[in-house]
């Protein structure tokens, strides 16, 4: 009956079995059940060591050698089959158990409510005596415990579908930065630039909405549906002023929101992507629904349009990476293990390492995986190999 899980209990009697719903009421009640368990298992183990006694007096009188050897025997036998084989029994399979034990406990509590009432006075006032109040609240469980049970969940539930579970409970450690698009790699429209080369742009653009700015790209205007304005690009009155008039509102992301918090503000403002932006108000980078639910179910089978793989695989199994790649997208599709709790880019994680500014042909150990720098740019690493056969060692240089 303690050994039973309480939940899958709930379900079962949930599910109508009646069993289920005697135990579960006979758990509610533990203080009851307790008592007439052990009110019935000592009146029959003290009944038995009686029974044994007299036994012993009537066949071999006052033999102290025969009272010992029958009492060892009395022992013996209510340990091994009354106590040690039917507990580990039940404990093994409390799911069949519990239920059955159940039609044969509800009705002995009822049976014995009396005596168990009378006992449960002195218990209790012991208890009130030592200052202890042992809760009856129903058993709950918080994240940790949920996580855990769902990580041991073993062969009860599939992998796809524990990642996914596990997956939502770190969206609250996640933040936005961790897998927004860049602001170096963002497609945007200057509306400063000239009539022809913006319908070029909007032409030959892969996505359906592009950010507007003017002047330089902090200054962010508006949102353009590039679908909305492609029908009428060809229109003789076409001009910049209407372009203007079909800008929506920009949707702006404060820096270090975590994904839980703004999954559920798409969902209330009925946006799928937004802009981040600092306490300042630079810009930062770009962040769709895609990217967190990416992050809630995995890499999805397609590329987004104007997206490329994270690196090009070489002929001895490492890849060439782009420096400003982030580190959730490369641990995701190339199965790498690379720390994410600090630098956000693979950058930025090698100057981490570095701690001195790069040049190519330098090579550092990194959670295990050997990272050579191949090419750099304004001191930034541009291009970098990395190797996927993580070292046993996993020093950090």
């Amino acid at each position: 009956m303690m050994a039973v899980n309480r939940y899958r209990l709930r379900t079962l009697a949930r599910a109508g079995q009646r069993g289920a719903k005697l135990a579960e009421w006979l758990l509610s009640n533990t203080d009851k059940l307790l008592g007439v368990v052990l009110l019935g298992n000592n009146l029959i183990n003290a009944a038995a060591a009686s029974l044994v006694t007299i036994i012993a007096f009537r066949l071999f009188g006052q033999n102290e050698l025969a009272l010992t050897l029958g009492t060892l025997a009395v022992t013996f036998l209510i340990l091994v089959f009354s106590e040690v084989t039917p507990k580990v029994i039940g404990a093994a399979y409390p799911e069949r158990i519990a239920p059955a034990t159940s039609f044969v406990l509800a009705p002995m509590l009822k049976l014995a409510y009396p005596a168990v009432w009378f006992v449960n006075l002195f218990v209790q006032s012991l208890l009130r005596l030592l200052h202890l109040s042992p809760s009856t609240s129903e058993n709950s469980m918080g994240v940790e415990e949920l996580r855990t049970l769902l990580a041991e969940s073993g062969t009860f539930l599939p992998a796809q579908h524990r990642g996914i579970l596990l997956n939502l409970f770190d969206l609250e450690h996640i933040t936005v930065d961790d897998v927004m698009r860049p602001r170096g790699q963002i497609e945007a429209i200057d509306i400063d630039a000239g009539l022809e080369e913006i319908i070029h742009q909007l032409a030959t653009s892969h996505h359906a909405r592009l950010p507007v700015y003017e002047g330089e790209p902090n200054n962010v205007v508006g949102m353009l549906h590039v679908r909305r304005v492609l029908v009428r690009i060809h229109e003789d009155d076409f001009d910049l002023e209407e372009l203007r008039s079909a800008l929506r509102e920009p949707y702006f992301i404060p820096s270090g929101t975590n994904l839980y918090t703004q999954l559920a503000q798409f969902q209330s403002t009925r946006q799928s992507l937004g802009l981040v932006v600092d306490e300042y108000g630079e810009l930062l980078g770009l962040v769709t629904l895609e990217d967190i639910l990416e992050e809630i179910v995995g890499e999805f089978a397609s590329l987004r349009p104007g997206d490329q793989e994270p690196g090009l695989r070489q002929d001895d199994g490492s890849y060439l990476v782009e420096g400003a790649v982030s580190l959730r997208e490369l641990n995701r599709k190339l199965q790498l293990k690379l720390p994410v709790e600090g630098a956000r880019t693979l950058n930025g994680l090698i100057l981490d390492h570095l701690e001195a500014m790069p040049e190519p042909g330098v090579s550092v150990m990194i959670a295990g995986y050997p990272v050579e720098i191949v090419q750099v740019h304004e001191r930034m690493v541009k291009t970098a190999r990395i190797g996927t056969r993580r070292a046993n060692n996993h020093s950090s240089s």
